[in-house]
């Protein structure tokens, strides 16, 4: 279909500023967390200060004498199902007879103000018996195993190289907590505003939960302070309803810090077992690899990040044989499911510290023996799917090489491992570089009916042609109400453009999740926006809108385009799906699951005091291929963020478990990369096409995390000729 020829200002491929950047800049950007209504109660939870226990009785009798107490509700008060889940329905609304991991909820609460609701929550008497727990992935109940077996399992090499890695428990820690609004509606429904990663998944959850009808049960997102996956999971979803609907009242609730961590799931642990062989020139021969992901108490994402373990799990490598075993477990942790990365994560720290162990014995460079191995274009992966698209592995991996080094430290005491702290003066500081690359595919998967809804509106308002946009996508700070005016713009010729709140008033868009947004959403308001240039084309005769216009097939001017809208607006809604993907076959992982692949690479350059074992990470370098850049100043965003927490991983970030008891659920004890602790980064964008997408673009999000945190760690072993084989890195771990 003919596009627009003129290059609209705000269009696909520029960077126009963000509708909520000043606002957020400012502090007046409105979140879930700042959402109120008149004569609003608060809601509370009480949850399990227990991995595991028998729930032998509940005396809510306390609670419900205090003074400004509404609703005191259990288990027993879930009118519908008792249970729920994203791909399997076993996570209880409330604690039915037992509960499997601390901070699982068991009760909730509403009151006129939300310290007595606190404080009722705490007098609720629970009679528990403990239960021993199950924390070790090893000793758990298997939840998902996907094989791969491709070639000969018992093929010799030249030279094999072991080893074994881990990676810890990471949380999103997104900076808005879990929060929203439930209002109680005269048809006997809930309206709930809510910060969420999938409305309609979400709706479809609340509404079984509630025993009412879908269309009752209405959500609109509110302000969404970040996700990275964390928000998939319903968390107050259904709590907050359940009270509206009890006590007919709004119903607010808001998680401190601390609840937050209790309140969502985070990325699996690991324990990744690899075997590498290869001949003397470098090119693999064979990948055997074991990988143990602990998915805590429920289900939620988790068989799907075992497939991505699995299917992504040898990296953006050519082998020619491959035995692969991705397996998670069910344990009395807490629950994990998506987070950025979403299981590629974890497998490419494992592979990229074999494919330098690799490099050392064989005596060549890191990226050298990663260039002998890399897939391009018509690769086979481990799961017999053709790499269709651009597969530049090789040239990314150049790209980053190629980049000068950064000058030496000038002996600023911030520029020291341990910063102004003034730990180091220089003394037993070496420097290392490292390089990591990684793989990831982009959308759902293994066939899951993955598509998107836009409804979008041209009319003429004040005199000019105004375009509305309509979708449930949720926003989630990576800038997708601005992707979605961009595109409407581009395809109708229009520049003023609206994009509604999202909704379920209109059809699903899917999960602000697996760097989908873009290329589903973005896809669905093209195709709508398409539609509806068709339909008024063909109303007054004209072959393309351009500049205002409407002309024919030989330039002639038909109409100017708000007479051609006229009094009669042109609205199509379009749901819009991407190619077909098919299921693993169960035993040998064959099958083509994945839509699109996306590679990035990362250079990183460390300073590491050899006697403290403090790391200061120096450079970042970065080369990531995104098919088309649609807005490049996000696209740049994106990279830095990613990177941002795969360094968090690297060094830092890691939910510290005792026997199933979290024991740092707070951002004084769980550390994040602050502004001192990132450092300069160059990002060098590429833009190869892929044929298959809109517009040729690559989902962006999640690839910056993956290779970063093998990235880091490998300048670390540079510098230090430790092995360290466990993420985060720690001090103990360089000088121990």
């Amino acid at each position: 279909m003919t596009t627009v020829d003129v290059q609209v200002i705000g269009g696909v491929g520029t960077s126009p500023n963000r509708p909520d950047g000043e606002l957020k800049v400012r502090g007046e950007f409105a979140f879930s967390s700042d959402l109120w209504a008149d004569d609003m109660l608060w809601g509370a939870t009480l949850r399990s200060p227990h991995p595991h226990a028998r729930i032998r009785g509940i005396d809510i009798t306390a609670a419900v004498a205090l003074p400004g107490v509404y609703a005191v509700l259990t288990h027993e008060d879930v009118p519908g199902a008792k249970r729920y889940g994203l791909e399997i329905i076993d996570q209880p609304v409330l604690a039915m007879g037992e509960v499997r991991y601390q901070g699982e909820p068991v009760a909730v609460v509403a009151a006129d103000h939300p310290e007595t609701a606190r404080r009722a929550a705490a007098r609720i008497a629970v009679d528990y018996e403990v239960l021993p727990a199950v924390t070790d992935a090893a000793a758990g109940e298997l939840l998902r195993h996907v094989p791969i077996r491709v070639g000969d399992p018992s093929v010799a090499a030249d030279v094999v190289v072991t080893g074994e890695y881990q990676v810890g428990m990471q949380d999103q820690a997104f900076l808005g907590p879990e929060s929203g609004l439930a209002v109680p509606a005269e048809d006997g429904g809930v309206d709930l505003y809510v910060a969420t990663q999938w409305l309609h998944v979400d709706q479809k959850q609340v509404a079984e939960c509630l025993a009412l009808p879908v269309d009752k049960v209405r959500l609109s997102l509110a302000g969404v302070g970040g996700a990275f996956g964390a928000r998939e999971d319903l968390s107050m979803q259904v709590h907050a309803s359940l009270l509206a609907l009890h006590t007919r009242r709004p119903v607010k609730m808001v998680y401190g810090r601390e609840e937050s961590f209790f309140g969502h799931v985070h990325r699996h642990p690991a324990k990744l077992w690899y075997e590498h062989g290869a001949a003397r020139d470098g090119k693999l021969v064979y990948v055997k690899a074991k990988i143990v992901l602990d998915g805590g108490a429920y289900a939620s994402s988790s068989t799907a990040v075992a497939a991505n373990a699995a299917t992504l799990g040898i990296g953006p490598y050519e082998v020619p044989n491959v035995v692969m075993d991705a397996s998670v477990y069910y344990t009395n942790n807490p629950p994990c499911g998506a987070m950025r990365g979403f299981g590629a994560v974890q497998a490419c720290f494992a592979y990229e510290s074999q494919m330098d162990r690799l490099a050392l014995e064989l005596g060549l460079h890191p990226v050298e023996v990663r260039l002998r191995n890399a897939m391009t274009t018509g690769s086979r992966m481990p799961t017999g799917q053709i790499v269709e698209g651009p597969a530049p592995v090789a040239e990314i991996l150049t790209r980053v090489r190629s980049f000068p080094p950064p000058p030496p430290s000038s002996g600023d005491p911030r520029e020291a491992p341990g910063g102004v702290s003034n730990t180091t003066h220089g003394e037993g500081v070496v420097r290392g570089v490292g390089y990591g690359i990684g793989i990831k595919n982009v959308a759902f998967s293994e066939g899951f009916d993955d598509y998107a809804t836009a409804r979008v509106r041209l009319e003429v308002i004040g005199g000019e042609p105004a375009v509305l946009v309509h979708t449930a996508a949720a926003e989630v700070g990576q800038g997708l109400v601005t992707v979605q005016a961009q595109i409407a713009r581009t395809e109708l010729g229009v520049e003023r453009v609206t994009v509604a709140t999202a909704d379920t008033s209109v059809g699903s868009a899917g999960s602000s999740s697996a760097s989908r947004q873009t290329y589903m959403t973005g896809g669905a308001v093209r195709a709508a926006c398409q539609a509806v240039r068709a339909a008024l084309l063909a109303r007054v005769g004209g072959a393309r809108i351009d500049g205002g216009k409407v002309v024919s097939d030989s330039g002639a001017v038909v109409a100017d385009l708000v007479d051609a809208i006229g009094d009669e607006p042109v609205e199509e809604t379009v749901e819009w799906r991407h190619r077909p993907t098919y299921p693993l076959d169960p035993v040998t992982g064959q099958g083509n699951a994945h839509v699109q692949y996306a590679f990035a690479a990362h250079r990183a350059t460390v300073d590491v005091d050899l006697e403290l074992g403090l790391v200061r990470v120096v450079e970042i370098v970065t080369a990531q291929d995104v098919g088309k850049a649609v807005n490049p100043l996000a696209v740049e965003g994106q990279i830095h963020g990613g990177t941002a927490q795969g360094l968090g991983l690297a060094l830092m970030e890691e939910i510290q478990m005792v026997d199933g008891v979290v024991r740092n659920p707070s951002f004084t004890d769980y550390l994040i990369p602050t502004i001192l602790d990132m450092p300069p980064m160059k990002v060098d964008v590429l833009e190869m096409a892929d044929p298959h997408a809109p517009y040729g673009l690559r989902g962006v999000g999640e690839p910056p995390t993956i290779s970063s945190t093998p990235a880091v760690v490998a300048a670390i072993r540079n510098a230090t000729g430790k092995a360290l084989t466990r993420v985060p890195v720690r001090p103990e771990h360089i000088v121990g």
